[in-house]
């Protein structure tokens, strides 16, 4: 699979062994990872990635990719679908490293992986954030999601999609 590019960044279809690598936060020779990377976040993503993968096989397009800066080929973060669509629905999820937050980099993958969502014809992304995590709900709405509800700790978002007859 070829990677998805934004403007700033390339969005690269991890495989079982880099998300191995991630997992262990140990980098190899090919690895080039920003300050930070993997953070938390990564491993979690990574971890069920590889999970995925083991019980069904290849993930791709609806895996786990690794979002690179393309101005110094850094890895400064994760982002991908929790699962595989359902009903033509999808969840998704991200996370950026400290040292790539606050420069837009996040709600340009999110806009990425949207419009992958909606090549392979579904028609909504789902999302959700903790109530207390304003950077991550700006980020979504700058990517196109609306707030449709709420749990005990959670804030949750969507984005429609363009349908084939064009309607959203």
């Amino acid at each position: 699979m070829t990677d998805l590019r934004t403007p700033r960044l390339s969005l690269h279809a991890i495989d079982a062994a880099e998300g191995e690598r991630i997992v262990a936060r140990r980098a190899g020779p090919e690895d080039a990872w920003a300050e930070g990377f993997p953070f938390d976040g990564d491993v979690i993503g990574a971890t069920a990635f590889l999970r995925a993968t083991a019980a069904r096989g290849d993930q791709r397009p609806f895996g786990y990719y690794r979002i690179t800066r393309t101005a110094d080929g850094k890895a400064i973060g994760g982002i991908g679908f929790k699962g595989q669509p359902d009903r033509g629905s999808v969840e998704i999820g991200y996370g950026l490293a400290p040292s790539g937050r606050g420069r837009g980099y996040a709600a340009e993958a999110l806009v990425a992986l949207v419009n992958l969502a909606a090549d392979h014809g579904l028609s909504r992304v789902v999302a959700d954030t903790d109530q207390d995590n304003i950077a991550s709900q700006r980020t979504l709405e700058r990517a196109g999601f609306h707030q449709v509800g709420s749990t005990a700790d959670l804030y949750l978002y969507e984005v429609a999609l363009d349908t084939p007859s064009g309607t959203r």
